[in-house]
């Protein structure tokens, strides 16, 4: 969605303009999607046999610079185990997999396959790799390094979140030095879609430095880093010349300013220091439409409220639940999040293909939470909140909300890093934990959403302290359900998980939130904003 080249632009009217145009803006988008494409449970695919190509476009000379609101994770890049919103975001464009989704369509195309997986089988696909593909280190890529990078992050003692999406695979072998055989465990309908989350890494780099390997990363996509950011705060690419994919690098440089500071992104952009900005703070999208192009895309992008399941008082649902009906959600969504909010009414957004109003939806209801801590006797809670300045306003909104229903709230902030280096393993730390997340970066299936959260260990035991119980058991149950069927059935499992979740709520969202974007339409040609987390310069050129 673009807005009005006008000075007498209001934030009011753009407001106005959002809430009826974001959803139009969000089916444009799929439509406009590069070539036909199908349904294949709740996720779009390219036609098989497709390249997967961009618009013809021509590769120029110009340098594409960003400001970027997040800070770098403490686990570098290597795409086994980073999920910081920063190293995904780089990783998009100097990493590949089999297959990659495209950051704005979401359309899944053959990235290193040379096409979309073949399906021999009800459980048997092949893969065979594009021709002439290269990491940057000068090295062929093999199917060797596609088995390995498989198998790492499937090893249980690699700990690798991203194994919690793949509970469908046995198995990913060579069957030749240009193809790779993948077997799942029962049929699956998103394999094509879900093979994009692991990325190949050459074998023999990550064997001989794996630690040099996540500060510089060896990829075979359209750009590669030569500055991680780590000392300079500026994270340097340059195209990939030795590139063989469908979507070449557009520009010849691109930097990355690590911006975290709202009013700092915000004049870089506005000085054209800068061409692109994420995260525009909402009281300066009307000042900065008047002079770039502004958007608030919708996506599943959420602040949650977690839970310490596993101790008392959070180990009892009705504190859980009492907590959740004492915040004042529109006043979160209206006055925190200056209306680029919308207050979950499900585990998923409304405008989600999965998407069923859960049986329990969370109101302010005072009286009722009040009622609640009565039967529990709770008076006190602990509350930890990450310091994203995006939703700055929304935590004392949170704070306060909790105290006008009787309880005295210790409250704590941390940067992101902090708080889960704080909790982790740790069940005695914490009570409540406010922080925002973002896994449709990775995917946006509702299988794969579900199971960031409520699957993997890392989230469901080390952090929530949840494993075990028995809504647990049964959402466990129910993934494995859904992840067997397909079309209505397989909706109609994944509607039942979030009515458990939603009535269990061991962590749940408070809202979905629009992403808003800034950029300089005159400067970047073909730049899309998006409705996940970051940005993306996939087919972008720059005449800077």
């Amino acid at each position: 969605m673009h807005l009005p080249q006008e000075n007498s632009f209001t934030r009011r009217s753009f407001v106005k303009l959002l809430g009826a145009t974001s959803a139009a803006a969000g089916i444009a988008a799929g439509l406009a999607a590069c070539g036909t494409t199908t349904k294949q449970g709740d996720a779009k695919t390219s036609t098989p046999g497709s390249t997967g190509a961009a618009p013809s476009a021509t590769k120029g000379d110009g340098t594409i610079t960003a400001g970027i609101s997040y800070e770098l994770g403490t686990n570098g890049y290597d795409p086994m185990t980073t999920t910081a919103a920063l190293t995904v975001a780089a990783n998009w464009h100097t990493m590949e997999g089999l297959t990659e989704l495209h950051p704005d369509t979401r359309e899944v195309y053959p990235a290193l396959g040379k096409e979309l997986p073949k399906q021999i089988d009800d459980t048997t696909w092949e893969v065979a790799l594009r021709d002439g593909a290269v990491f940057t280190n000068g090295e062929k890529v093999t199917t060797d390094d596609v088995v390995f990078s498989f198998e790492r992050v499937l090893n249980p003692e690699n700990k690798s979140l991203y194994a919690a999406f793949l509970p469908f695979l046995e198995s990913v072998t060579k069957k030749d030095d240009t193809t790779v055989v993948v077997k799942t465990k029962y049929a699956f309908s998103l394999v094509p879609e879900r093979l994009s989350v692991v990325k190949v890494v050459p074998k023999a780099a990550v064997e001989a430095d794996a630690k040099a390997f996540d500060l510089n990363p060896v990829g075979t996509g359209p750009w590669k880093m030569t500055d991680n950011g780590a000392a300079s705060k500026k994270i340097l690419f340059e195209r990939n010349d030795a590139y063989t994919g469908p979507r070449p690098a557009l520009a010849k440089s691109m930097v990355w300013e690590i911006l975290p500071d709202n009013a700092t992104r915000v004049n870089a952009i506005s000085s054209d220091s800068v061409q692109a900005i994420d995260a525009v703070p909402a009281t300066d999208l009307a000042t900065l439409g008047s002079s770039k192009k502004v958007a608030a895309e919708q996506g599943f992008g959420l602040v949650f409220m977690m839970f310490n399941c596993g101790s008392a008082p959070m180990n009892d649902v009705k504190n859980r639940q009492a907590m959740l009906y004492a915040l004042d959600i529109e006043k979160i969504c209206k006055t925190g999040m200056s209306d680029l909010a919308t207050p979950a009414t499900c585990f998923v957004q409304q405008e989600h293909p999965a998407y069923k109003k859960a049986a329990t939806v969370y109101t302010q209801d005072q009286e009722k939470a009040k009622a609640l801590l009565a039967e529990t006797g709770l008076t006190a809670v602990r509350l930890l909140c990450s310091d994203h300045g995006w939703f700055s306003a929304v935590r004392p909104i949170i704070k306060e909300s909790l105290e006008a229903v009787g309880l005295t709230v210790t409250y704590e902030e941390k940067k992101s890093s902090d708080v889960y280096g704080t909790i982790d393993g740790k069940p005695e730390a914490y009570d409540i934990v406010v922080a925002p997340g973002d896994p449709s970066v990775f995917g946006d299936d509702a299988d794969l959403l579900l199971r960031w959260w409520y699957a993997g260990d890392t989230w469901t035991d080390s952090r929530m302290h949840w494993k075990g119980q028995e809504s647990y058991t049964k959402v466990q149950t129910l993934l494995e359900e859904a992840g067997a069927a397909t079309g209505d059935a397989q909706k109609a499992k994944w509607h039942e998980i979030f009515d458990v979740v939603a009535e269990n709520v061991p962590l749940y969202p408070l809202f979905h939130r629009k992403t808003p974007t800034a950029y300089d339409d005159k400067t970047l040609t073909d730049f899309k904003p998006i409705a996940i987390t970051g940005l993306s310069f996939i087919d972008v050129s720059s005449s800077k």
